[in-house]
């Protein structure tokens, strides 16, 4: 019997999700900016597996993502 070893970037992936999912839970409560925080970290873990995965839509999505949440932040 063999068991599937969890992949790195598992992990990583499923903590990016977990992170953005309490960004939009701490948008929902105006929780700000702890709310941009937790979205620029859960944009880079995704990046970080759009790198590992070699998947260049998952690296354009995140990269535009930061560079709007960047520049929103800085204008509010």
């Amino acid at each position: 019997m063999s068991t599937k070893a969890i992949k790195k970037v598992d992990v990583v992936k499923w903590i990016a999700t977990v992170i953005q999912l309490i960004g939009y839970g701490l948008t929902g409560l105006n929780y700000t900016p702890w709310n941009v925080y937790l979205f620029f970290l859960g944009i880079f873990l995704w990046f970080a597996v759009g790198m590992m995965w070699k998947d260049k839509a998952i690296i354009v999505v995140h990269v535009g993502a930061f560079i709007s949440l960047l520049v929103g932040y800085l204008n509010s």
